[in-house]
C-alpha cells in the first residue's frame, strides 16, 4: 500500500505598522468609513508618482534581521500585473529579484521535535483594496470596493515547502506572529486582516522525491481556519490520488461555514504576472550604517525572554510560555517585579495570578492586559501580601475582586473593609480544637499516615475564621495537637 505524504509551503502577508501608507500620506487607521483614507495615489489616478515610506523599509529590515535573513543592500521594486478590481491601476508594486531579505531560518518545536523551517524571501509590497460581497449578512448581486486598505505596506514572507502537517504550520505562524509583535512592526491582528496566509498544499508518495501537484488556498485569517483548511485539503487530495484521479493545479478559497475548499481560479505562475522593474521608484541602496542602527533597535525576543524567565524565576515551561505569548503580558509581568525589593520571592506566585485570575477577568471582559484596571504595581502588592503570609488566598481573591471594580491598591481595600488576619494563638487554638473534634475521620487518617487528610482539618479552621486565620499559625498548632493524640 502506497503511503502518501503532504508537503506544505506558506505565503504570509503582514501589514506593516506605519501611520501612513507605503507610497502616500494617507492614514492606515483600521475601521474608518469606506474610501475615506484615500488620495489620488492609492486610488490609482493617472499620472501620480509613488513616494516610498522609509519606516516601512526599516520595519522589514528589522524583521529580516530577527528572522536570520540575509539583507540585500541593493534591490529594486517591480510591477506585478494584477488584473483584479481591488487594484484599479491593474498592477501591484512589489519585489521580485532580489527582495530586501532572502534565505532566512527559524527553528520550531512541533510534537516535541525541533525542525528548521527555511524561508525563501521576505519582500516589501503594497496591499490591495477590499471587495465587499455582502452587507449585514445579506449577499449582494454586485460587489462594493473599499480602497482604505489599498497601498498599506505589506511584508510578504515566503517559505520553502518544509512543512508536513497542520501542527507544524500553526507552530510556525505563532512564532512569526510573536516575533513580529515584539518588534512592534505590525499588530498582526488576523481578525482585522493585518496578517493573512496563503497555503500551498501538495500530496505525493513518501518514497517519491518529486512533489505532487500544488494547490493554493488563499487569504485565510485565523489559525483555526488555517488548521481546518490544511487538514481538509490534504484529505481531499489523498482521496483523489487513491482513486487514481488527477489533482488540478488551482487557487482555492476556504469556506469556513461549510468547512470545504472551493475552486476560485486556475493557479497562476510567475510568468502570468509579467513582472518588470517599477519605473517610478529608484533602486534601494541600504547603507551599512542604516542596517547597523536597526540591529541596535531589535529588542529581546520571546524565546530568549522565555529562557530567562525559566532560569531566573524557576517558572515552568507552560507558565513561561503563557507570559511571553504577548509582549504586553511579558511587559506587565516584568514591570510588576520591578516594583518590589526582592522579585524572586514573588515571581512564581505572581506569574500564576497573571495566568489564572487576571487572565480570566481580562477574557470575560474582553479587554487586553494594558487596559486592566489592576495595575502591575498593585497586583505585585497583593501577591507580596500572600507570599508573606499576611493574607490568605481566600482573602486575596476577595481583595482582587475589589481591586478590579475600583482600581485601588490592596492596602486601601483592606483598610476600608477592615480585613485583618487573625494571628492570635489563643483564638486559633480554640478553632483548631473544634476542628479536631468535628473532623474525626480526617484526624484518624492523618494519624495513620495519610498527610493529605490535614487539608480537611485546615479547611475547617479557615472556613470557621472566614479565611482570616493565619495559615502558618493554624498549621503549626494543628501539628502540635495531632502529634499528642
Amino acid at each position: 500500500m502506497t503511503i502518501l505524504e503532504a508537503t506544505l509551503g506558506l505565503e504570509i502577508h503582514i501589514q506593516i505598522n506605519t501611520k501612513s501608507k507605503i507610497f502616500c500620506k494617507c492614514s492606515t487607521k483600521f475601521g474608518e468609513k469606506p474610501n475615506s483614507n484615500t488620495c489620488v495615489i492609492c486610488t490609482s489616478q493617472p499620472g501620480t508618482i509613488p513616494l516610498l515610506n522609509k519606516k516601512a523599509v526599516e520595519a522589514i529590515v528589522k524583521t529580516g534581521l530577527a528572522l536570520n535573513f540575509t539583507i540585500n543592500k541593493q534591490c529594486i521594486f517591480a510591477r506585478k500585473q494584477y488584473f483584479y478590481p481591488d487594484i484599479p491601476k491593474n498592477y501591484q508594486i512589489t519585489q521580485l529579484d532580489p527582495p530586501i531579505c532572502s534565505n532566512g531560518k527559524l527553528i520550531i518545536i512541533s510534537n516535541k521535535q525541533k525542525k528548521i523551517i527555511n524561508m525563501k524571501r521576505l519582500h516589501l509590497e503594497e496591499d490591495a483594496g477590499k471587495l465587499i460581497h455582502e452587507v449585514n449578512n445579506k449577499k449582494l448581486n454586485y460587489s462594493l470596493l473599499d480602497l482604505n486598505r489599498a497601498s498599506i505596506g505589506l511584508m510578504e514572507l515566503v517559505t520553502e515547502p518544509d512543512f508536513n502537517s497542520s501542527e507544524e504550520v500553526i507552530e510556525f505562524l505563532k512564532e512569526i506572529k510573536s516575533i513580529v509583535e515584539y518588534l512592534n512592526v505590525s499588530e498582526c491582528s488576523m481578525e482585522e486582516g493585518k496578517m493573512r496566509c496563503d497555503i500551498n498544499v501538495s500530496v505525493h508518495p513518501v518514497e517519491d522525491k518529486k512533489l505532487g501537484t500544488r494547490v493554493e488556498i488563499k487569504n485565510i485569517n485565523s489559525l483555526s481556519n488555517i488548521k481546518d483548511a490544511i487538514e481538509y485539503e490534504i484529505k481531499r487530495q489523498k482521496t483523489i490520488i487513491v482513486s487514481n484521479g488527477k489533482v488540478i493545479q488551482e487557487t482555492m478559497l476556504w469556506d469556513a461555514k461549510e468547512c470545504v475548499t472551493k475552486s476560485m481560479r486556475f493557479k497562476e505562475d510567475t510568468l502570468d504576472y509579467r513582472y518588470f522593474p517599477e519605473p517610478d521608484l529608484v533602486p534601494l541602496n541600504l547603507s551599512n550604517s542604516f542596517i547597523r542602527n536597526l540591529v541596535k533597535e531589535i529588542p529581546e525576543l520571546p524565546k530568549r525572554i522565555k529562557l530567562r524567565f525559566i532560569k531566573n524565576y524557576n517558572l515552568s515551561e507552560h507558565l513561561a510560555t503563557y507570559l511571553i505569548s504577548k509582549k504586553t503580558i511579558a511587559d506587565y509581568y516584568e514591570k510588576a517585579l520591578k516594583t518590589v525589593k526582592n522579585p524572586k520571592i514573588i515571581a512564581k506566585t505572581l506569574a500564576n495570578w497573571i495566568s489564572t485570575e487576571l487572565s480570566a477577568k481580562l477574557n470575560s471582559f474582553k479587554i487586553s492586559i494594558e487596559d486592566s484596571p489592576i495595575t502591575c504595581k498593585n497586583l505585585a502588592k497583593l501577591v507580596s501580601l500572600i507570599v508573606s503570609g499576611s493574607i490568605t488566598r481566600i482573602i486575596a481573591k476577595e481583595i482582587f475582586e475589589e481591586m478590579w471594580k475600583r482600581s485601588q491598591p490592596p492596602e486601601i481595600i483592606i483598610k476600608r473593609k477592615k480585613i485583618q488576619q487573625i494571628s492570635d494563638e489563643l483564638t486559633i487554638i480554640k478553632m483548631c480544637e473544634e476542628a479536631i473534634i468535628k473532623n474525626h475521620n480526617a484526624v484518624k487518617e492523618f494519624i495513620s499516615g495519610k498527610n493529605k487528610a490535614m487539608d480537611a482539618i485546615i479547611g475547617f479552621v479557615m472556613k470557621k475564621s472566614k479565611g482570616l486565620a493565619n495559615p502558618l499559625v493554624v498549621n503549626k498548632i494543628l501539628l502540635n495537637r495531632l502529634k499528642k493524640l
